[in-house]
């Protein structure tokens, strides 16, 4: 019934972006300027067809003109959205359903968001500048193969009514993506660059000198550059292929996030206008500030699962996925602390409850509260030489276990890098299923470089059960980092640690004669085992208190993962410098040491 309910008024229920109400069409954006005494939907709409007319996208036959032989017609719509600094913005999209679906693949990635951290460390490990662009209004910079054409409406001004064959690759057609990236390819290759095999859409090639690999992370038109000298590249981008720019530079921001330099030049990694904007969109939604009294995203012990409050109308539904979709995005690019938070309320997307929105609210509230959550891209390598290596004669149990290493990598280049992670598991998260979560934290040197807090895929009833799970979808990933660094040309040490805070399990990978006592984690025993017999990780226990994977893995409360939480998000500097004993509260500023707060009680 609430499905049914929610497919009913999915066409009428107002959309948010950033706070802002949404225009469904172009009539509706025009109704939104005169409710609001302004004109910047209009205004946006203006711009998009000017826009439309520099790149020559259609080709105009008139009035009931012809369009040509084997031309079929289709619609065109107006996309809106709020960008993230406030403008509005309109996009010109076809109806791209109403042709035949295509033979050949029209498929267009773009780089993960953990790419985009690698190229990052990359750049800062060996020393390059770290550069962004945009490339201006980018699929029209390609050609389409596809014979349609449509007749203008209003938003064409005095268009309207003429019949436009459309000549470039218009957003919405279903092969655009693909003609862009072909078109973005072959300047590329000319450019001396190859695509990552596991990254695809990050693009690499080696320095001049040949002492480490050059990268270009390519998110549809946002570009990413670590290079020697990226203000050279983008002028051939300019100069010989036509390509318009915007916004080229140091970077400073991109996909929503702000980049800068710390006092002892450490690049950092901050969400702060993203988060700025996001409160705005609170207060426009409820007519109000998120809470200051907020020190957890949800508190230690919730279970929304369990909630039985009443179920959200169609625009509370509304506010709810909003929400939840801009945590998502918060949680992609550096928050890691509402990461474990976010997926468990995404759980409730399609019919969430009144006290599922108003957990939502609670997380909104905790990250303006700690809106100062900055990842450092710290490059000097850790020393684990205090680290036991117990050598076992493992051929006996795992003969012939080698690390399966890609032969078809490029030559490492540049200085080393080491792996670590940690990982953990919080058995019966969810009651009403009796899953577990795993918690998994990664690192390249001094630098968290992904993170992960996902229920698992099958019930356990023992604390032992679900960190063994836990443990052998670490390996997994690390296996899957250490290839895609590989790839990237990055010179890796031998062996990676992994952490974990439940001694059995430790006890149970690294001895040689652990035995199994449960069969059905035989898997996860061997897949883990068989890892560090290949000497691909060292597994290595640690207590609870200090293992940051625990921040991913369950509902905390302050007092208990402050510790935690600030060297790896609120401190400057060398985390080795925080003074050992410190009981100082966090009051959203990042240097604790320097601006103490009041004693938590």
């Amino acid at each position: 019934m609430a499905n049914q309910a929610k497919l009913r008024s999915f066409r009428t229920a107002p959309r948010y972006m950033y706070g802002f109400e949404i225009p469904r069409d172009y009539t509706h954006a025009v109704r939104l300027d005169s409710q609001n005494g302004h004109t910047k939907w209009q205004d946006s709409t203006v711009l998009e067809m000017a826009q439309l007319a520099d790149y020559d996208v259609f080709t105009d036959k008139g009035i009931d003109g012809d369009p040509g032989k084997d031309f079929k017609k289709i619609r065109v719509h107006l996309v809106y959205a709020v960008k993230h600094d406030g403008r509005h913005k309109a996009r010109l999209v076809a109806d791209g359903h109403l042709t035949d679906v295509p033979v050949d693949s029209v498929y267009s990635g773009v780089v993960s968001l953990r790419g985009l951290r690698l190229i990052l460390f990359l750049s800062e490990l060996n020393d390059m500048k770290t550069w962004a662009t945009d490339v201006g209004n980018a699929y029209l910079e390609a050609v389409t193969d596809e014979k349609v054409y449509v007749i203008a409406g209003p938003e064409f001004g005095h268009l309207q009514g003429h019949v436009l064959v459309v000549y470039k690759a218009l957003y919405g057609l279903r092969s655009s993506g693909v003609r862009w990236y072909e078109r973005f390819s072959k300047v590329m290759t000319a450019a001396g660059f190859t695509p990552c095999k596991l990254e695809p859409e990050i693009w690499m090639r080696k320095n001049k000198e040949g002492t480490h690999y050059e990268y270009v992370g390519v998110y549809v038109d946002d570009l990413a550059l670590a290079m020697d000298d990226p203000q050279g590249f983008l002028a051939i981008l300019e100069s010989t292929y036509g390509f318009k720019l915007k916004g080229s530079g140091e970077i400073n921001f991109h996909l929503g996030c702000d980049f800068f330099r710390d006092e002892d030049g450490t690049l950092c990694m901050k969400p702060e206008k993203y988060v700025s904007k996001m409160i705005q969109g609170y207060e426009q939604m409820f007519g109000c500030l998120p809470k200051r009294n907020v020190y957890s995203p949800l508190d230690k012990g919730d279970h929304p699962e369990l909630d039985t409050s009443e179920l959200c109308n169609p625009i509370d539904v509304q506010k709810y996925q909003s929400l939840v979709g801009s945590l998502q995005w918060a949680v992609s690019i550096g928050r890691i602390d509402i990461t474990t938070a976010v997926m468990t309320l995404s759980s409730f997307r399609a019919v969430p409850r009144q006290g599922h929105l108003e957990r939502a609210k609670q997380v909104v509230s905790y990250v303006a509260r700690f809106k100062e959550s900055t990842i450092r891209f710290r490059t000097l390598e850790p020393d684990y030489s205090d680290i036991p290596d117990i050598s076992y004669d493992w051929t006996r149990k795992y003969d012939g276990a080698i690390e399966d290493v890609p032969t078809d990598a490029p030559p490492a280049l540049g200085k080393f890098v080491v792996t670590a992670t940690h990982v953990d598991a919080n058995l019966c998260h969810d009651l009403v299923t009796g899953k577990s979560v795993s918690g998994i934290l990664h690192w390249l040197n001094g630098t968290p470089i992904d993170w992960f807090s996902k229920k698992q895929g099958a019930v356990e009833t023992a604390t032992y059960g679900s960190e063994f799970m836990a443990a052998r979808l670490s390996v997994e990933q690390i296996k899957a980092l250490r290839d895609t660094l590989r790839y990237l040309g990055v010179p890796l040490r031998q062996t990676s640690y992994m952490f974990g805070d439940n001694k059995s399990v430790v006890d149970s990978s690294m001895r040689f004669d652990a035995k199994l006592h449960k069969r059905h984690t035989a898997l996860s025993f061997h897949k883990v085992r068989e890892a560090i017999a290949a000497r691909m990780i060292i597994f290595t226990h640690i207590p609870g208190a200090i293992n940051p994977a625990d921040i991913l893995s369950k509902h905390w409360e302050y007092a208990a993962v402050w510790k935690l939480l600030r060297p790896l998000l609120f401190w400057k500097g060398d985390p080795a410098d925080i003074p050992e004993k410190d009981n100082s509260r966090h009051v959203g500023v990042q240097d604790q040491a320097q601006t103490p707060g009041p004693v938590l009680a």
